[in-house]
């Protein structure tokens, strides 16, 4: 099961990644932005799910618990958000867009990054 989560959670990164920053270079939100934190985000739901199982007690009141909670819950509210600026077509919100996605992915690697030096010091 570990080799499931951490692979989730690495699909993580790359989707969320790739999102976030071709996002920022072309200059505007697009649909296929959308897809791409959409799909980010399942696989870190997936993943952190999968975590929480291996992991024993489950949720952990520590800086990666709380960070990785935050993380997920401010991935969930950047997918919705994205998706009302695109229905509404909100031009200079599109535009815009990138600089939330960049504080939401620097928010997220917290947990990314501690949770890969914990995995790795066991």
């Amino acid at each position: 099961m570990l080799v499931y989560a951490a692979t989730s959670i690495t699909l993580a990164l790359v989707f969320y990644t790739i999102g976030v920053w071709s996002e920022k270079k072309q200059g505007e939100l697009k649909k296929w932005h959308l897809v791409i934190f959409w799909i980010g985000l399942g696989f870190d739901t997936l993943g952190t799910t999968l975590m929480g199982k291996i992991a024993s007690g489950g949720f952990q009141f520590n800086l990666h618990g709380i960070t990785g909670l935050l993380a997920i819950v401010l991935m969930l509210f950047h997918a919705l958000w994205a998706t009302v600026v695109l229905v509404k077509n909100d031009i200079k919100a599109k535009a815009n867009f990138h600089k939330f996605s960049i504080v939401v992915w620097a928010i997220w690697l917290i947990p990314f990054i501690s949770g890969a030096i914990v995995g790795m010091s066991k």
